[in-house]
């Protein structure tokens, strides 16, 4: 048990008889209680279970989620929060600079910056030093944003430092080794 963004105790995925129940046929089986629809069939996932890639995947989705609903921003897109603290502590990058950073390519990257741009959180601007290229700069409101955003992902952060424990540093180190071989 753990608790969520909005203070609520929640289970973590279960695992049943060494298999992972995919999330949300979990909580649909236990919806079958009569409260809820019926329990839907489990779904074997089979060797994906021990797959990291399919592991990271998941676990990344459950995060995005988790940090979404305790900023209350149900529809803050993965990447905006990374963007925004890129761009605090790096201002006038350029928007291949900036991707590279958060490891978004131009075709993710363009539609990212066109919705902060227009959410007024960034301000794009001829490079001084080149002229064909763009700088990007967080305004006053991506500052205050990035603020609010910041205290959420602290708290966000503390729930999986009570997951990985002492063996944070590590975890991380090894998150890092992935993204580095295969980045």
């Amino acid at each position: 048990m753990f608790r969520n963004g909005r203070g609520d105790v929640a289970e973590r995925p279960q695992r049943i008889a060494g298999r992972r129940r995919a999330p949300r046929l979990a909580a649909a089986a236990k919806a079958g209680d009569g409260r809820g629809p019926p329990a839907a069939p489990e779904v074997d996932i089979g060797a994906l279970k021990d797959f990291i890639g399919f592991n990271l995947r998941l676990a990344q989705e459950v995060s995005f989620r988790a940090f979404a609903r305790r900023t209350g921003l149900k529809h803050l897109r993965p990447g905006r929060f990374a963007a925004l603290m890129v761009l605090r502590d790096n201002p006038n990058v350029t928007p291949g600079a900036l991707g590279r950073a958060i490891a978004r390519d131009k075709s993710s990257v363009t539609p990212l910056l066109q919705g902060l741009q227009r959410a007024g959180l960034i301000r794009r601007k001829r490079s001084t030093v080149d002229r064909r290229s763009v700088t990007l700069t967080l305004t006053a409101a991506g500052q205050r944003v990035l603020r609010d955003l910041i205290i959420h992902a602290r708290d966000h952060d503390r729930d999986f430092d009570a997951i990985a424990g002492n063996d944070k540093a590590r975890f991380v180190r090894i998150l890092q080794q992935i993204a580095d071989d295969f980045g």
